[in-house]
């Protein structure tokens, strides 16, 4: 996901928390309504952290939430040491499986199509992100609501740009009758956190946001400990302090997702 420093955590301590006391306008997003089963399709451990209450919340709350990582994000040691390979996916998957069952998470899947290289000849038959979409569209089943990256990736990112290409592919080719909701992640324009490690991160009008999904303070508490456990990705400071400083810049109570169509 994003690669940090205690900067995260120093920032955090600068801002109290905004969710408790935020002010919504009149046209505010309503929140999304509840499904029964929410599937997320993410790129690599820890990209689910700029979701994390919001999942959290949804577990509390009786939806069965399932994550699918097309990678084990073995090529992303992060501020471990570790080289790139399969001990580092390894430890990562592990990691993965820490940080979900800290949200309620009810299954996490990895497809292992290979960090860093979904983007590579995507065109081609046999390349990862074609067999990246014949394995996503056989697991997916028939969620209700399913969670991915938006187009942008974050931050540009080609895995998690081609994550959400091909997660959109599948949704867009199904009938109506079985199309589930396609939401993607979002920041709204003007909450980005004041760190240098997430100047380059899109944000998207807020106008675009119709749908959020609120969390509490026990929410957001799971959503700490689930960064707690990523230890390879982040130092300790970042660790404890992502959460705080996310939750007081760009989500206030809330996070927020553009529907796909």
């Amino acid at each position: 996901m994003i690669r940090s420093t205690a900067t995260i955590a120093l920032a955090a301590l600068a801002l109290a928390p905004a969710w408790a006391g935020a002010h919504e306008p009149e046209d505010a997003p309503q929140q999304t309504a509840q499904p029964r089963q929410v599937t997320v399709v993410l790129a690599h451990p820890d990209d689910e952290l700029p979701m994390a209450p919001a999942l959290a919340a949804l577990a509390r709350q009786g939806v069965r939430v399932q994550i699918a990582y097309a990678t084990q994000g073995d090529a992303g040691p992060g501020v471990s040491g570790m080289a790139p390979g399969k001990e580092l996916g390894e430890v990562r998957l592990k990691e993965a499986f820490c940080a979900a069952e800290a949200l309620g998470a009810a299954s996490v899947a990895s497809l292992d199509r290979g960090d860093g290289r979904l983007g590579l000849d995507a065109h081609r038959e046999g390349s990862p992100a074609a067999r990246l979409l014949t394995d996503l569209g056989a697991w997916l089943g028939e969620p209700e609501t399913i969670i991915t990256w938006g187009p942008d990736g974050g931050y540009g990112h080609a895995d998690h740009r081609m994550v959400s290409a091909v997660t959109t592919q599948i949704v867009q080719a199904l009938p109506s009758g079985r199309r589930p909701k396609l939401l993607y992640l979002a920041i709204p324009t003007g909450r980005l956190p004041p760190i240098p490690q997430m100047a380059g991160w899109a944000v998207t009008d807020p106008a675009l946001l119709t749908e959020s999904i609120a969390y509490t303070p026990a929410d957001l508490a799971a959503a700490k400990t689930a960064a707690a456990c990523h230890v390879t990705q982040f130092d300790e400071a970042t660790r404890a302090g992502m959460m705080g400083l996310f939750d007081a810049t760009m989500w206030q109570g809330k996070v927020h997702f553009r529907r796909a169509f």
